[in-house]
């Protein structure tokens, strides 16, 4: 069965949505079988996503208009054609032309994961060249923490009944860090 995907980031970003629909019909995929979403690929949850995932059976293609409708990043691609290839289902990239059901569209994605690593092990190798040069000059310090930073909107947040993930939605932070300061806080709190 073909499954869709279609989601944009705004809401103001209608002409966009309705193209990718358009085109996810035309290539062959039913109405109901297209799962729409208004919402950042950033965001720590997409549940229209998630649940077309959890839905997928064997021999199932999903069809997504541009990579970038699916995922953040090439190794977030990775993870979620891993996830898909593991239900014994396929990914069908249209602007890419790109089926992993075919032998050049699975050799494409594992040229994709090979510059991915590529790119991270370069990456690695600069942060670490300069990390040398400021401790060298002795103007390192290490990686700032930037969710601590926002301690006090979390748990202003939670103490107003926020739920923990739209905390770290709207924070910009991961959901282990919201939970980590909630933890913390607690731990300082005087115990009855």
């Amino acid at each position: 069965m073909l499954l869709g995907y279609a989601r944009v980031s705004t809401i103001s970003q209608d002409a966009g949505f309705e193209a990718q629909l358009r085109d996810l019909r035309a290539a062959g995929v039913a109405d109901e079988n297209i799962y729409r979403e208004k919402i950042s690929a950033r965001a720590a949850q997409r549940p229209e996503f998630d649940a077309l995932l959890r839905g997928l059976r064997k021999d199932d293609v999903l069809v997504v208009c541009k990579l970038d409708r699916l995922c953040r990043s090439v190794k977030d691609a990775m993870e979620i054609l891993e996830a898909i290839e593991k239900r014994g289902a396929s990914l069908r990239v249209l602007n890419m032309g790109l089926d992993t059901a075919t032998a050049t569209g699975r050799l494409v994605i594992s040229v994709m994961a090979s510059i991915a690593e590529f790119e991270s092990a370069i990456l690695r190798e600069r942060q670490r060249e300069g990390i040398q040069a400021c401790k060298a000059r002795k103007g390192y310090s290490g990686r700032q923490p930037t969710a601590r930073k926002k301690a006090a909107a979390v748990l202003a947040m939670n103490a107003a009944g926020v739920r923990k993930d739209e905390i770290a939605g709207q924070l910009g932070i991961g959901v282990a860090s919201v939970y980590r300061i909630l933890a913390d806080e607690k731990k300082r709190q005087p115990h009855h």
